[in-house]
């Protein structure tokens, strides 16, 4: 009997589903046809689907809304997107378009505000979040902003150091915040994160360094559980214990009034991929409101700082498969038309997993395969998939009339800043051609090309050849 690869999604999970689904017996992501844009554009190229931005930002506004009410929760909700998460213009514009506030964590997100600044996309008002180490030029990125009258900027210090550096520079009134180091789960390789001030040493710092600057005014305490937001006994009791610093600050610090609770919303990574935003959402609410209940104190603002929630779902890479090889009973081998390496760095350096699937041959029989790129490098591999350890797609033979394409889906976060847009890669395998898809005034999607795959010329210029 024929089991097809549709029978084996069909009958492994809910199909179609969100984001996904089958017309013709090709792949259609949110409701785009990708052999359309295979036929237009030619392979490999990723895309970008912004409205997809936006569902994801409603999507978390609405459930922390309806969280707020249902626990009679006094303070407000601020989404902030983490830039680093993607810097293009068109994803930062698309977030903006949607209310939402900024992170930075360099000096050169700093011009990127100014950038959108000096087109009217934000005004002076705009709530920004500055985390990451603090640099000189870091710094004085921050002054020249604050100079500029934006006057809700808000300086998270990493260390203790930071304030001083920043007092050196900026005269104006500053508002900060400070940033809780965290314990690290027990499997971690070191205990305690490098990223901001031991909680035990907060309230001392607090009183001793910070209270006594008449300019400073601490309106914040930040604190990230690097593995995300999940429902286990490590996540909560960090949280708690962040909750319990911050009523104890808090009854030192009358200016305090926000808890920043950072990313770690989770994305779908397997089509089997099962998350009760609702039910974590109204956690993290009723979890703060008990405590601050329980101490007496008023219910802070709070504030998140979703990158990879606010943009992974909306991107995707399609590849052609140029060959198979059987190199040994057990191990058949696709080879694209890319490099894995370089073109989805999480899959190869982090072990992150994205969801894979046919674009076409959804007809056909299907197999177990490992994927290869086309550099020389033996990392450049992708075999398992996080719900199932396994690869299948569709068989291929050489009689077949037309390729077989596949698509990594929900690539949207990261990709680009960790291997570098543009630039050199290994084996000076060219960055693939991008496609933006947005939705236009009548509500239709429109697809453009953004950058073409690069080519020899571009590449020759970066190494110096054409000097």
């Amino acid at each position: 009997m024929k089991i097809t690869y549709f029978d084996l999604i069909d009958q492994s999970y809910y199909f179609p589903q969100e984001g996904f689904n089958i017309e013709d017996g090709n792949l259609f992501f949110n409701d785009t046809s990708i052999k359309y844009l295979i036929d237009k554009y030619q392979t490999p190229f990723k895309i970008s689907f912004l409205p997809k931005i936006g569902d994801q930002i409603k999507k978390a506004k609405n459930l922390f809304s309806k969280a707020i009410k249902q626990n009679n929760y006094k303070g407000t909700y601020n989404y902030c997107y983490c830039t680093k998460s993607s810097h293009f213009n068109f994803v930062i514009e698309e977030t903006l378009r949607h209310g939402i506030n900024l992170e930075t964590s360099s000096s050169y997100d700093i011009d990127i505000i100014l950038n959108l600044y000096k087109k009217g996309l934000i005004n002076k008002d705009k709530k920004i979040i500055h985390n990451g180490y603090k640099t000189d030029s870091y710094i004085q990125k921050i002054a020249l902003l604050q100079k500029e009258g934006f006057t809700n900027s808000f300086i998270i210090l990493d260390s203790k150091k930071e304030l001083e550096k920043l007092q050196k520079i900026i005269k104006t009134p500053i508002r900060i915040g400070i940033r809780m180091a965290i314990d690290e789960e027990s499997q971690s390789t070191y205990y305690t994160s490098r990223m901001g001030i031991r909680a035990s040493e907060i309230i001392d710092y607090y009183n001793n360094d910070i209270k006594p600057r008449k300019n400073v005014t601490l309106e914040m305490l930040h604190f990230f559980v690097d593995t995300g937001i999940k429902d286990t006994m490590y996540y909560w009791s960090t949280f708690i214990n962040a909750m319990k610093l911050y009523a104890n600050l808090k009854k030192n610090c009358d200016t305090l009034n926000a808890i920043n609770i950072g990313g770690g919303l989770p994305i779908r990574n397997n089509l089997g991929f099962e998350y009760d935003y609702k039910f974590i959402i109204n956690q993290i609410v009723a979890n703060i409101k008990d405590v601050c209940s329980s101490e007496g104190i008023d219910d802070p603002d709070i504030y998140t700082e979703f990158g990879k929630y606010t943009v992974g779902e909306s991107g995707a890479i399609v590849f052609e498969v140029l060959d198979y090889k059987q190199q040994n009973d057990a191990e058949l081998w696709y080879i694209i038309n890319n490099s894995l390496m370089t073109t989805i760095p999480d899959s190869w350096s982090m072990h992150e997993k994205f969801i894979l699937l046919p674009i076409n041959k959804w007809d056909k029989e299907y197999t177990k395969v490992n994927i290869g790129g086309i550099s020389c490098d033996h990392s450049d591999y992708y075999n398992s998939e996080d719900l199932n350890q396994e690869i299948y797609l569709p068989k291929i033979d050489d009689k077949d009339k037309e390729p077989l394409y596949i698509g990594f889906f929900h690539t949207g976060a990261y990709q680009d800043s960790i291997s570098g847009y543009g630039g050199i890669k290994h084996c000076l395998i060219p960055s693939p051609r991008h496609i933006v898809i947005k939705r236009n005034e009548n509500g239709q999607y429109e697809d453009y090309l953004f950058k073409d795959e690069q080519n020899a010329e571009v590449m020759l210029d970066i190494l110096g050849y054409n000097d």
